[in-house]
Order: C-alpha cells, then sequence, then structure tokens
C-alpha cells in the first residue's frame, strides 16, 4: 500500500470515528433535543483546543451480534482541551453507538483519560449519556465500570471531577457520577436511577414514572444526587464553565483570583436593616452573603436541595472562597439530616482544593423529630462538625443573629478550629433560645405566679440581656470581635489576606472515620 492510500486509509477511518453512529441515529439524538457527544465537546471546550485520544478504539468482543458491529471510538469521544484558557480533560458518552454502553474498549479509553488528569492535574468533565452496560460484552463491561469507580476514588480530592447527566444513566452508570464532586442534570432528557420503573414494577408492584423516579427535579430537590439542573444542554455546559472559573485545577494549586471589580472598603449600611431584631422573624441570608462578598460573584451550589442551609462558590477581593450560612427563611435555618449532609459535603470539596470557607450563622439549633432521630440525625449532623474540626483551610465566621446548642459549635465555631469569629450587635449565643432556658430553669416559679405570661416575658428578657448576646462569648474570646454589620466586609478582606499563607497539618494516620 502506497503512502497516499495509507494517507487516505487514516482519513477514511478518522471520519468513520466523527460519524459515530450515522445520520439516523445524530437525527433522533437531535429530536430528543440532545446534542451528539462531539457538538457537547465543541461547544464546551475553547475553540480548536479539542484533542482527541483513542479515536480508533474499537471494541474486541465477538459475542453475540457484535463481530460485525465494530465501530471506530466505540461509543466514547475523549481527549483533553481548554477552558477559560486552563487545561482539562473530557469523555463524552456516544449515544449514536451502541446507545452509548459501556464495553471493555470504552471503559479504557475513559480509564486512560482519567489517568492522565489525575497524572498532569487537571479537572475530568464527563458528559454522561448512556444506556448503561453493554450486555453482550458480559464481565468485561462490569469490570469496565469497576476500573473507572476505582479511578474516581483515586482523583477523589486531587482533581475536580463534573458530570454532566444529558441522557439516561441507569445501574452501575450512576455511581460513577455519584462520586464526583458535582453533578449536573438536564431536565426533560437526563435521568438517574438503579433500577428503571419497569424493573420496580416487576418487584415491587410499584408504578412511578421515569421523571418521578430519576428526573432532574427529584435528584436536585429530594434526592440530593444532583447539585444543578438546567434547561438544555448548552445551558448545562456554560455553568460548568463557570463553576471551574472559581476551582483550582488540584489539590495543590492555590484557588484562582480575578482582577476585583469591587470595593474592598465597601460597606453596606443596608446590613443593618437586613437581618431582623426579632429572633423569629425570617430573612434571606443570600442578601446577606450578596451584600458582604463580592457584588454579583455568589454562585450557589444544591440550590433546590435541603433549602435550610446556603452552600456556594463566591469572591472576596477577587479570590475564591466557599460560603455556607443557615437560611433562616426555610424552617428556621435549623440543622437537619439533609442540611447536614449538604452542608459537610461543600465544606470537604472546599478544604480538599484549598478554598477558604465562610460561614454565615444563624442557626436556633438541631432539627427535633421522631423522623430525624429514627433516621440518624446524630449521625449525620456529626458529619458537618466533623468536615469543619478537620479542614485546614482559613475558616472565616460571621454569627449574624442566633447561635444555640450544639448547632453553634457545629456551624465553623473557635473550638473545632475556625480561624476567625464575628458576631453582630444582634447576636444570640447561648445554649438555648430564652424562651426555651425560661421555661426550664423557672418552671416552678412560672407556676406560681399570679400573671403567668408577664412574668415569663420578664424573665425572657432577662435572661436574653445576661446571656443571649455576643459579649459573654466575646469576653471569654470564643469571639474574636463584635462588628457592625457594614464593617464585616473590610475585616473578612484583611484576614483572608492574612490567613492566606495559613499551613495546619492533621495528625499523621491513613485517614479519620467520618461518620458516614
Amino acid at each position: 500500500m502506497s503512502h497516499e492510500d495509507r494517507v487516505e486509509d487514516l482519513r477514511e477511518r478518522k471520519a468513520a470515528a466523527e460519524r459515530g453512529g450515522g445520520e439516523e441515529r445524530v437525527e433522533a439524538q437531535h429530536e430528543k433535543g440532545k446534542l451528539t457527544a462531539r457538538e457537547r465537546i465543541d461547544y464546551f471546550l475553547d475553540d480548536g483546543s479539542f484533542v482527541e485520544i483513542d479515536a480508533l478504539r474499537e471494541h474486541r468482543s465477538t459475542n453475540f451480534d457484535m463481530e460485525e458491529k465494530h465501530v471506530p471510538g466505540d461509543g466514547v469521544v475523549v481527549g483533553y482541551g481548554k477552558v477559560n484558557g486552563e487545561r482539562v480533560y473530557v469523555f463524552a458518552h456516544d449515544f449514536t453507538v451502541f446507545g452509548g454502553s459501556l464495553g471493555e474498549a470504552f471503559a479504557e479509553k475513559v480509564c486512560k483519560v482519567m489517568d492522565k488528569a489525575i497524572e498532569n492535574g487537571s479537572p475530568i468533565i464527563g458528559l454522561n449519556d448512556s444506556a448503561g452496560a453493554r450486555i453482550q460484552e458480559g464481565i468485561d463491561s462490569l469490570a469496565g465500570y469497576a476500573d473507572i469507580f476505582h479511578r474516581n476514588q483515586q482523583a477523589s480530592g486531587v482533581v475536580p471531577q463534573i458530570s454532566a447527566i444529558m441522557g439516561p444513566c441507569a445501574g452501575g452508570a450512576v455511581y460513577s457520577p455519584a462520586i464526583t464532586d458535582f453533578v449536573y442534570m438536564v431536565e426533560e432528557t437526563s435521568h438517574m436511577f438503579i433500577t428503571g420503573p419497569d424493573v420496580i414494577e416487576t418487584v415491587t408492584g410499584e408504578e412511578v414514572g421515569f421523571d418521578e423516579l430519576g428526573g432532574a427535579n427529584t435528584h436536585a430537590t429530594e434526592s440530593g444526587v444532583a447539585h444543578f439542573t438546567t434547561a438544555d444542554e448548552k445551558d448545562a455546559l456554560d455553568d460548568i464553565r463557570y463553576l471551574l472559573s472559581y476551582l483550582p485545577p488540584n489539590n495543590v494549586a492555590d484557588p484562582p483570583r480575578v482582577e476585583p471589580w469591587d470595593d474592598p472598603e465597601r460597606r453596606d449600611e443596608g446590613l443593618v436593616d437586613t437581618v431582623p431584631d426579632a429572633p423569629q422573624k425570617p430573612y434571606d441570608m443570600t442578601e446577606v452573603i450578596g451584600s458582604v462578598l463580592d457584588e454579583d460573584s455568589f454562585f450557589e451550589v444544591a440550590e433546590g436541595f435541603a433549602r435550610n442551609i446556603v452552600t456556594g462558590f463566591a469572591r472576596l477581593d477577587g479570590h475564591s472562597v466557599g460560603v455556607v450560612g443557615n437560611q433562616p427563611r426555610v424552617n428556621a435555618g435549623t440543622l437537619d439530616i439533609d442540611a447536614s449532609r449538604k452542608g459537610a459535603r461543600f465544606v470537604r470539596f472546599c478544604d480538599a482544593f484549598n478554598i477558604p470557607i465562610v460561614t454565615f450563622v444563624d442557626v436556633p439549633g438541631f432539627m427535633p423529630g421522631k423522623d430525624q432521630e429514627r433516621n440518624g440525625i446524630i449521625t449525620h449532623g456529626a458529619k458537618l462538625l466533623y468536615a469543619y474540626s478537620e479542614a485546614t483551610v482559613p475558616l472565616l465566621t460571621v454569627i449574624t443573629r442566633k447561635a444555640y446548642g450544639g448547632a453553634y459549635d457545629v456551624m465553623a465555631s473557635k473550638h473545632i478550629g475556625a480561624d476567625v469569629n464575628y458576631a453582630w450587635p444582634m447576636a444570640e449565643i447561648a445554649v438555648m433560645g430564652p424562651q426555651g432556658a425560661v421555661n426550664v430553669l423557672y418552671s416552678d416559679e412560672l407556676v406560681e405566679a399570679e400573671d403567668v405570661e408577664q412574668r415569663r416575658q420578664q424573665l425572657i428578657d432577662e435572661y436574653r440581656d445576661a446571656f443571649a448576646n455576643p459579649y459573654t462569648a466575646a469576653e471569654r474570646g470564643f469571639v474574636d470581635d463584635v462588628l457592625e454589620p457594614q464593617d464585616t466586609r473590610p475585616r473578612l478582606i484583611s484576614d483572608l489576606e492574612l490567613l492566606r499563607g495559613k499551613r495546619k497539618d492533621q495528625p499523621d494516620r491513613k485517614h479519620g472515620n467520618i461518620p458516614l
């Protein structure tokens, strides 16, 4: 074969890989409102930056009817490119080839690109659109999934891992995204479940639809599996690009800083009115976050799940920071099982990737109730405590109003390692709220009082003046200062600058045993 013939053969093979499953299947993909694997990569990465790896790989199986169905690429497109000028590694399932099902060669391609991402310290982005394991390849498919899962574990805390679910994701295919740091789902076209509706009906007799069982809304609001949902695929890819702008490429790099656009000395006088004096009156913690941190920089994570706690990324004088805050608008900002899980996972991500954490506290305690206790609020609440306590990044805490009981300890208190802790003048720091404390301490006296309600209110006022204030904590050094709200931003910026060189090591050990 001449050189010209070999070049022509190469071009034909690469053209076949680029065609995927052919025009009809591409058309079917588009009719569902979905992009192809290559269209997703081209849209996501910086123009002209994609370098493909293993474009000519094919499956080796001769099982069943696969012997005559070799397709270059084997159902997945892998490689690397740039996002906002920074290198990332990416793999995209090609649903037009064998339904994006995973076989031996498919898995080896994904593993190769994950290995390269870990070795070179770059984020891994997975664009998932797969029917699951390739049945025709049997145990090789199961082995391939396990090889990927193992690399997800190896990459965890080393490089950021982001998954976008852009089609069906069932059985073993859901575990890889679940191990990654952030999961995006596209409304209407993406689903995640261990077993589908047909299997559930056969086994349990329960009838359930695809969206109710594993749709984007279900996982974003009820299970917490999905951190973000978007209306279409391009929105998801745009969102991932934006998320990456807050993250370092790996665990030994500093988080990125952008040129600040907001005055570091800005003092928002409106903060005084944002937080009501009445301890039980709700307000929106995201308004406080938006006023203290750089303007329009807050990017909320898992907004629809466990809404009584707020998590997200923001910037402080241009520096990336993680933000955690109780949300008084939802269940008074109490910590329950879901809020504890959500907060702990986010805190641990920030700590793994050197992102300082700013915590805004307004918490009346942990959620009481039989269901919470039976479902393990003790263990789940301990996850958040453990996450903060093991964190070695700068921890900056602001108590805006209430900090009662064990929840005060858990929410990045000085006692579990926070670097700076501030309180606003209206803050109440105590074992419990004044009303509950009075009912416990003065129960006998109240029974004998002539005017019970008048005496109860008098005792509540006395307790609040004596104990439910920030000054006792400040006198003990548990709060570093009591700040007027408008002074919070410049103080935190100054603290962050001082803490940027913080180095804190944990005791030597293989790893701790977080209460999972």
